[in-house]
């Protein structure tokens, strides 16, 4: 099952002793059934018919799930965006859907009715520019209104959408329209990063250039006059197709459960970025069913998500789930972890804001700054507090309960991945006992397993690799359709389905799953994943670089960073050019977002007899630890330089 992998665990990142659920929460929680994982387990897959009835659907489905095509909710038809919208207009029109706090200090509120027109005012437009059912229209924005509105508008005329992350450079976004066979773009004028102006029309010129299909694109305004974009064939204005269809309604164009809402990339392990397909019906009944069971949200709860819209949080667990469910947004533009350091809890306190969900990268900058920061502001109105995007630590995690949930809110340490569309493992705020740094037992209906390498179970405690083994109703096409995503080498039957996530866990004798990181070529560092190779061919397209290796490893006070080592060839004497030009092509190639932190030149990489690089070495050197055994090398004497580089760097 792969080349093999050391399962390390830091003493510091154990679980530690259970936590109970406040007796407050416990008194309202959409979920309390204590026996709801037997039920689901004896009643697999129909039991998650309660996650299709959270839905509106045109059509009803035949079925709850397929196995002979791993298709969920068969012969449905629905409309996400009705789904999130009109459902809503009956009881809550006037109820705010979404508030926005801008990075200039602007403020926009929404209300159902509100977002219901714009987003088909928007669909209209869209139709009006060529746009057709199945078409694939790839968004490009920071967290502004108009992407939740044209993610929306999208998903009402049935044409697919593809939002990618804005730090994402000109060449990545021109792969991602290509792969997609897209030739609608949809991008803001700019956006600004920690108080920058950054523009992005330079980016959708250069993808106009870059493609051999002509690229239709809607500019929209988000730096105001001081920005102005001329528009010509195939170039329009937001505001000026909005202000050309004002008043429009776009009757909501019906889709099979099993047909795509939209496609997103993530890191993969070929080089290239991998595309992931999920489906109408079975991704917002996810969605939706573990928002209400796991955020515990209900309608008319305002909910508060740090995470951007480009990555699949944001799609899940700010657009999606909590609208399906008629919440209240609050979208706020830029990281969490940017001054000032009193934002996030002043919104907190002024909207009275019921959930809380954030990453561990954020919370490490909260502590850093200091509980003095949330404590200035009345955070009572929370009820629940939620992390995602990598583990959580016991001590990150009880600082976050002790100084911003005041020990009277739980915490869902969730894990799950683009692949997954929405939750996988993680406690049922209701039902389930907290372990500090677990993220908790499979979610019902989940069933996991951890492997050996030749696909065996291990004992509890013991570590692996986790395998999901049941289908889940927000699985992507790409397993719908029979790919089986595990190693070509795995020892199961072919006849056993399975999913390979490519993490390192361990499960206790409670059941209570701890992921231990990656274990294979995709890194996680601050919650972004990046594909190894991805990061390695670039690196080695600068002239004089000969080979390249990229792990994760302890960096400052914000976690894990990114360390490139390059190997030059024989006569390049010129490190510092090569750390800019390498540094430079990963921006350039990738975006800014995954610039290295630090860039390592050295003669030669560690490698055994049979010439492979020796990855957990440079992991090791990188957080400063003892290299353990180093026999199997065939250069041992180039470690010394390594880490010698590495402490001047």
């Amino acid at each position: 099952m792969g080349d093999g992998h050391e399962f390390e665990t830091d003493p510091d990142e154990l679980p530690t002793a259970e936590v109970a659920p406040p007796q407050r929460f416990l008194d309202q929680a959409n979920v309390t059934e204590t026996g709801i994982r037997e039920r689901f387990r004896a009643q697999w897959p129909d039991a998650w018919d309660e996650a299709g009835e959270r839905l509106a659907w045109t059509s009803k489905y035949d079925s709850v799930y397929d196995e002979a095509t791993r298709s969920w909710f068969p012969g449905g038809q629905l409309n996400a965006a009705a789904n999130c919208l009109d459902r809503h207009l009956a009881d809550r029109k006037h109820q705010r859907a979404l508030v926005w706090d801008g990075q200039r200090g602007e403020t926009r509120t929404y209300t159902y009715l509100e977002l219901f027109r714009e987003v088909n005012e928007f669909a209209a437009a869209l139709r009006e520019i060529g746009v057709g059912q199945g078409d694939v229209v790839t968004l490009h924005m920071p967290a502004i209104p108009e992407l939740p509105i044209a993610m929306l508008a999208c998903a009402r005329i049935g044409a697919p959408h593809a939002v990618v992350y804005t730090g994402f450079s000109a060449d990545a976004l021109a792969r991602r329209m290509d792969r997609s066979d897209s030739s609608y773009l949809v991008v803001s004028d700019g956006y600004y990063r920690r108080g920058d102006a950054v523009s992005l029309t330079n980016k959708a010129e250069t993808v106009r250039a870059t493609l051999s299909a002509d690229v239709t694109t809607v500019v929209v305004d988000r730096f105001g006059e001081s920005h102005e974009y001329a528009t010509d064939v195939g170039k329009y204005n937001y505001r000026t197709l909005l202000d050309r269809n004002e008043g429009e309604r776009v009757e909501p164009v019906d889709r099979a459960s099993t047909d795509e809402l939209f496609v997103i990339y993530t890191s993969g392990t070929t080089g290239t970025p991998k595309r992931v397909t999920h489906t109408t019906g079975g991704y917002l009944a996810h969605t939706a069913w573990t928002s209400h069971a796991v955020l515990d949200l209900e309608p008319g709860d305002t909910y508060f998500c740090t995470a951007d819209l480009g990555w699949i949080t944001g799609h899940s667990y700010v657009v999606y789930g909590p609208l399906a469910l008629g919440a209240t947004v609050l979208l706020r533009e830029g990281e969490a972890d940017q001054p000032p350091r009193t934002n996030v809890w002043e919104l907190i306190e002024h909207h009275a804001v019921d959930i809380f969900y954030t990453s561990p990268t954020a919370i490490r900058a909260f502590m850093k700054w200091g509980p003095e920061y949330p404590e200035q502001y009345d955070l009572s109105s929370l009820r629940l507090l939620g992390t995602v995007g990598e583990p959580i630590n016991p001590q990150s995690w009880q600082w976050l309960s002790e100084h911003v949930g005041n020990e009277t809110c739980p915490i869902v340490d969730t894990w799950w991945q683009t692949e997954t569309g929405g939750h996988l493992i993680t406690t049922l705020p209701g039902v389930d006992r907290m372990k500090p740094g677990a993220v908790g037992p499979p979610l019902p209906g989940i069933d996991v397993t951890v492997v050996d390498e030749d696909g065996q179970s291990v004992d509890a405690n013991t570590g692996g690799y986790l395998v999901v083994d049941t289908p889940w109703p927000g699985m992507p096409r790409e397993l719908s359709e029979g790919v089986r995503w595990a190693a070509p080498d795995d020892a199961r039957p072919d006849s056993e389905w399975a999913y390979r996530t490519g993490d390192g866990a361990f499960v206790d004798e409670d059941g209570y799953v701890t992921i231990l990181g990656r274990v294979d070529d995709v890194l996680n560092v601050s919650g972004r994943r990046f594909g190894t190779r991805e990061l390695e061919s670039t690196a080695v397209t600068v002239d004089g670089v000969t080979e390249a290796a990229v792990v994760s490893g302890a960096y400052g006070d914000r976690g894990h960073g990114l360390y490139v080592y390059v190997s030059l060839e024989d006569g390049t004497q010129e490190s510092e050019r090569i750390r800019a030009e390498v540094t430079a092509a990963i921006e350039q190639t990738i975006g800014t977002f995954a610039r290295p932190d630090a860039v390592i030149v050295s003669p030669e990489l560690p490698k055994t007899s049979s010439g492979k690089i020796v990855r957990r070495l440079l992991t090791d050197i990188a957080n400063g630890e003892s290299l353990g055994d180093t026999s199997a090398l065939r250069n041992p004497e180039v470690l010394g330089e390594i880490r010698s580089a590495v402490q001047q760097d």
